[in-house]
């Protein structure tokens, strides 16, 4: 090929061993999940607070619609920053993303109506979107691949581990003992901030990916960082595996809308389909968890955090403990079993809150079992897209499929089910779940059909880069 490089790089990426060097990267990278869910919890806790006369005084249905902002700012923030990631660096975006997310938190504590709540929240969802292109991205092209799928997914269940955070967030600042709601909403926003500017002091230290300096031609700073790394988990040995590759310093629109239409339609498919389908379950169903326990359970404002914490845990161990098997039962089987299991249960538990046969404690507790393992399937969702589709424009394919995915999925479903918690109509609130879960198994069928094998694959072998193929 002219103009080819020929490297060792990525086989050398993904035949080291665990190290202390990948467990830095999967803290100061995977943080971003933490902080959605530290955000999406934070405003789902003080949403009856948020309700008061005496903070925001929101009604069920704008805060369902500041959700949407939330969410139209992640699916803009993917589209603009997705670009960005392939063209300028996994790690100047990362860094760029982390800023507009703490800027935009930050000044959320300030605002005093719904517009000025709402175009904050916006912002906040700008920077979250753009960081899931760069840090999937990096994620994948620097952990190795026997152990990418339970990576990703342990990495993608931190997001409950900020749902956590924020419940607990929520139950400290808004008790009248210490606090109180009138400003305990707003120091959990700037709290927010301030997590954030620790986590991007940690940043600043992580190497560019190898595998995009490659792609944009910076051989011999992709070598560089390669031997540092080797260096430091003490690794030297030769290796055999080599790839001869044409640098593609940008991939127009052209042929990136091309490779998704025709060359692999298949794969655009089942990506679109994970995407939607596990957008419309969660954001449909989270950003209103709080909605449902305060209108159909009569929780108290300040004791919603407690409820979250059963949820969040689930959620935080299924990709946990489901993970390793993605990698070795496969993408395929693992990722139809949990989107089946997850439509399945949903459908039973809300059979059972229409029927009114669950209280506040049982409705938290069949939730948190349904959602450790619909959390394991919504992280490999994310996996997916992230792995099956060419190198040189990894990170737009993120998302596009991210932003389609989360405006098919997430963006009409807030608002819908808040407007519905408001009129109090069980009937139709189940007729939503049933929605969903009903999406859910569509998506497992799906994933029986056209899933893709990548278990324990290099990248490039998952999908060839198209800078191998001819000039």
């Amino acid at each position: 090929m002219n103009g080819a490089i020929t490297t060792d790089i990525p086989a050398r990426l993904d035949r080291l061993p665990w190290s202390g060097w990948h467990w830095r990267v999967v803290i100061a990278l995977g943080i971003t999940w933490l902080l959605d869910g530290l955000e999406v919890t934070v405003v789902g806790s003080l949403a009856p607070t948020l309700q008061r006369p005496d903070t925001l005084g929101l009604s069920a249905s704008e805060i369902g619609w500041a959700a949407s902002a939330y969410i139209g700012g992640a699916v803009l923030g993917a589209i603009f920053f997705g670009r960005l990631v392939d063209h300028f660096g996994r790690k100047r975006m990362f860094l760029v993303t982390l800023v507009v997310y703490l800027i935009a938190t930050m000044l959320t504590a300030f605002t005093w109506d719904i517009a000025s709540f709402a175009f904050c929240r916006f912002l906040t969802g700008f920077g979250i979107g753009g960081e899931y292109a760069a840090i999937n991205s990096a994620i994948d092209e620097l952990i190795p691949a026997r152990v990418r799928g339970r990576v990703a997914l342990a990495i993608n269940g931190t997001f409950w581990v900020g749902a956590a955070m924020g419940a607990g967030l929520s139950i400290v600042l808004l008790d009248p003992a210490l606090i109180g709601p009138q400003w305990g909403w707003r120091i959990a926003f700037l709290l927010g901030g301030v997590l954030a500017f620790a986590i991007l002091l940690v940043r600043r230290h992580l190497p560019e990916s190898p595998r995009w300096l490659l792609m944009h031609g910076r051989t011999a700073e992709a070598e560089d960082i390669a031997r540092r790394i080797e260096h430091e988990v003490g690794v030297s040995d030769p290796i055999d595996s080599r790839l001869a590759i044409r640098p593609l310093r940008s991939v127009p629109w052209g042929d990136v809308i091309r490779v998704l239409a025709v060359r692999h339609r298949r794969r655009a498919v089942l990506g679109l389909t994970l995407m939607a389908s596990q957008a419309f379950f969660y954001n449909a169903i989270f950003f209103t968890y709080a909605l449902v326990l305060a209108r159909f359970y009569g929780v108290a404002d300040e004791r919603v955090g407690y409820y979250i914490f059963p949820f969040a845990l689930g959620n935080f161990l299924g990709p946990l403990l489901l993970g390793h098997l993605f990698d070795t039962v496969g993408r395929r089987v693992m990722i139809a079993f949990t989107y089946g299991v997850a439509g399945l249960g949903l459908l039973a538990a809300g059979y059972a809150f229409q029927q009114e046969w669950l209280s506040a404690t049982t409705q938290a507790l069949a939730w948190s079992a349904i959602f450790f393992v619909a959390s394991a399937a919504a992280s490999s969702a994310y996996l997916t897209v992230s792995e099956i589709f060419p190198l040189e424009m990894r990170a737009i394919a993120i998302s596009l499929f991210y932003a389609i995915g989360t405006a098919l999925g997430g963006f009409v479903g807030p608002p819908l089910y808040g407007a519905m918690i408001e009129s109090g109509s069980r009937p139709a609130l189940f007729a939503a779940y049933a929605f969903a879960a009903v999406l859910m198994c569509v998506a497992a069928l799906v994933t029986l059909f056209l899933g893709v094998d990548a278990e324990r694959r290099p990248l490039e072998q998952v999908c060839t880069p198209l800078g191998c193929d001819p000039p």
